[in-house]
């Protein structure tokens, strides 16, 4: 790469750290000419370096112009774009789609050029589209896509702990309403299968349910994917539905919200409000009949406070609440669903395990449990699976959990034990406090009669 007022050695330099950085880099001058590709960037776009360093860009990318390509736009405009979609046909015919951030570059306030570091996501986009076509077509099968897609009811909630219980019988109550739904909890708590049961118990249990997870797809793609494309719009598009429409009659279930942009949740929330979506680079309003159900691992004033989830938005959605406990909690429930689960991996793995140890139970009920019920259900896997006994012992545990050590004469059963007991009542009535006052802790404060600093310590010690 030859930059007027850069010596060779530092041209060298330069350019051995862009080939090293794994990210596509295309770097062209102010006629448009590709003075530097490097490896990652050729491996994106299906070409050899030697077919793009030296040529003018819309040669080597026939399908772009003067407009559509990010490169060129910045030499024009002199005017950085960040986190731009791009779809274009390179010199063999193939489709590339990539998000890429441009930014010209000035030499002593001149300027030579431009780079661009690029993003593909053409499998991801891909593997995205091939959803929306399968979901459409399990809609027009009517009630079926619903029973394929949302599979669990409120009786596969399984609980022995009465502020769980309590939740459920809430849940199934509000079910019947078409309100919008904010369901928060730690990962591995349940969020989804306690979201599928609502829908089931809902009017709309015979229409579509449809789940995405905002977390999985780059933010280009997620809006073209909730809200569908028209033709034309950008190089490639085509008339396709987005996930309201195919929710159309039936519930989207939205995971992960606090991980969509800022600028999305203000999108989302203009759709929720109007029950109408506008389909990119289109023109016509599609009426749309969704219930939004959102869920998040994290609780809704923290979001706000660290500017992942817009205030709005949060209280268009926080009409209807449910806060799902972490397994820690309600530790009733994890020798009751290692029985469970124990159960079920008999008859899979063909076992005859009768149960836990006293060790083990000790040992589980000391253990924290971030991953909660999913980390439970897969340690009992893995012990089941390495047991060559009738009872699950020690020897059989993970070895990450073989380092937890009970205290001598530590005691394994709860259902009695008075300090256990009075915590559990303890958490709930603070989670029963928050959920009224809308996560507010000086609300909470005053429905339980506490000063805002107890709470605040009480939260602080019970890790609510």
């Amino acid at each position: 790469m030859r930059l007027n007022s850069v010596s060779n050695v530092t041209e060298e330099i330069l350019s051995a750290i862009l080939k090293c950085i794994d990210e596509a880099i295309h770097v062209v001058n102010t006629e448009g000419i590709t003075i530097f590709y490097n490896e990652v960037a050729a491996k994106h776009d299906g070409l050899g370096i030697g077919e793009v360093v030296g040529k003018p860009l819309l040669n080597v990318f026939p399908s772009l112009n003067n407009q559509s390509s990010t490169l060129l736009k910045v030499i024009e405009t002199k005017k950085p774009i960040y986190n731009e979609t791009q779809s274009f046909v390179n010199l063999h015919g193939r489709k590339i789609d990539t998000v890429n951030t441009t930014l010209p570059i000035f030499v002593q306030g001149e300027l030579i050029g431009a780079v661009e570091i690029a993003k593909d996501y053409s499998q991801i986009k891909q593997l995205s589209e091939r959803l929306v076509e399968i979901q459409k077509s399990l809609k027009h099968r009517g009630g079926k896509a619903s029973k394929q897609q949302a599979g669990y009811t409120f009786s596969d909630l399984l609980t022995d702990n009465k502020h769980f219980m309590t939740v459920k019988k809430k849940a199934e109550k509000l079910a019947k309403s078409d309100s919008p739904i904010l369901v928060y909890g730690e990962s591995g708590t349940g969020k989804e299968l306690f979201v599928q049961s609502i829908h089931n118990a809902s009017s709309r249990a015979a229409g579509p349910f449809i789940a995405q997870n905002c977390a999985a797809i780059p933010e280009n793609l997620l809006e073209s994917i909730l809200f569908g494309t028209s033709k034309g719009s950008y190089t490639g598009a085509v008339d396709r539905p987005g996930l309201f429409e195919l929710a159309n009659g039936g519930t989207l279930f939205l995971d992960e919200l606090n991980s969509m942009p800022f600028d999305l949740q203000a999108k989302l929330l203009r759709v929720i409000e109007d029950g109408a979506v506008r389909r990119i680079g289109g023109s016509n309003v599609i009426s749309v009949n969704v219930r939004v159900i959102s869920a998040m691992n994290v609780y809704p004033t923290v979001a706000m406070e660290a500017n992942q989830l817009r205030t709005d938005l949060f209280y268009r959605l926080n009409v209807l609440t449910f806060e799902l406990m972490p397994l820690r909690q309600r530790k009733q429930d994890i020798l009751y669903l290692s029985d469970i689960f124990i159960s079920q991996y008999n008859k899979q793995l063909r076992k005859h395990v009768s149960g836990l140890d006293d060790q083990v139970k000790a040992i589980f009920l000391k253990h924290q449990w971030p991953g909660n019920v999913r980390e439970l259900k897969h340690t009992i896997e893995y012990m089941m699976n390495v047991c060559e006994g009738s009872i699950l012992t020690g020897q059989d545990l993970p070895m990450m959990m073989k380092n937890i050590q009970p205290e001598p004469g530590e005691e394994t059963r709860t259902s009695f034990v008075l300090r256990e007991n009075l915590k559990e009542l303890e958490i709930q009535l603070i989670n029963d406090a928050l959920n009224a006052s809308g996560g507010n802790v000086q609300k909470a404060a005053v429905l339980l009669d506490i000063p805002r600093q107890t709470l605040q310590y009480k939260m602080k010690k019970l890790n609510i």
